[in-house]
């Protein structure tokens, strides 16, 4: 006899997804949120003025996957497409991700945690679910879970990185406390100001350990990355690596204190 599985609920979380001519890629996360059974109370998807194939492709998809599709006549930026994403949501918690990354099998069960720690902490502002690395100084709480420990003193520039832009968990009111994400400005820079605004306000993270277990981030020849970088940025070359790490270091500093 098939049994039919139990979704697990999340009437209070909305899931939040930004998206830009990535059509397949958002398909692909929403599915892989199906197949696992969750049920959020809503879904927002977030676009940035894609391209009419794609626009076309997110209103079959929004009746599919049940989303409310939120636009803009033109590309705006990130700092618009999120700013525009979350003034739609109105349940107490926002599932922020951006659609070129795909949950594990077991996110649910990850997501409830997070849940809980919020509801039980009043002063956690997120939960981060991936990043690029570990973040370096992390208090354990439970369930892999640990605090982010920022102090403007603790050696290395990685310290800063306390806000991203990768797939967290926060309270709708955000806005309220670190006000909204700056337009018109690189994706980049639009991060970093929301992060300089997380540290100056004193907000308080959680960041699981095992930082690439709960998504991946999918970048395929068809739909493939649309932030650029400069090759200074990206380059593995031990000198410029290290002047880069010298001069984040001090330049944040400056920003974190004026």
């Amino acid at each position: 006899m098939n049994t039919v599985p139990v979704p697990t609920q999340f009437p209070a979380i909305t899931l939040l997804v930004t998206h830009y001519n990535r059509s397949q890629s958002l398909q692909r996360l929403l599915q892989a949120f199906q197949n696992q059974h969750i049920v959020f109370g809503d879904i927002v998807v977030s676009d940035d003025g894609s391209k009419p194939e794609h626009i076309s492709q997110l209103q079959q998809l929004a009746i599919k996957y049940k989303f409310r599709l939120v636009t803009t006549p033109k590309n705006r930026g990130l700092g618009n497409n999120i700013n525009k994403g979350q003034d739609a949501v109105n349940t107490p918690y926002t599932l922020y991700v951006q659609e070129d990354f795909d949950p594990a099998t077991d996110y649910a069960t990850h997501l409830n945690d997070a849940f809980s720690i919020m509801n039980e902490l009043a002063d956690v502002d997120m939960v981060r679910f991936y990043a690029y690395f570990k973040y370096p100084y992390l208090k354990p709480y439970r369930n892999g879970f640990s605090e982010m420990v920022f102090k403007l003193w603790y050696p290395g520039y990685r310290k800063f990185h306390v806000y991203s832009d990768h797939p967290h968990l926060r309270r709708t009111s955000f806005f309220e406390k670190f006000g909204r994400y700056a337009e018109g400005i690189k994706g980049d820079r639009t991060e970093f100001l929301m992060n300089l605004s997380f540290i100056k306000k004193k907000g308080k993270a959680m960041f699981y350990e095992d930082y690439k277990g709960l998504f991946e981030q999918i970048n395929s020849n068809d739909e493939p990355s649309t932030m650029k970088r400069s090759d200074l940025r990206q380059s593995n070359n031990p000198a410029i690596v290290l002047g880069r790490a010298l001069y984040r270091n001090v330049k944040h500093t400056w920003e974190v204190l004026f």
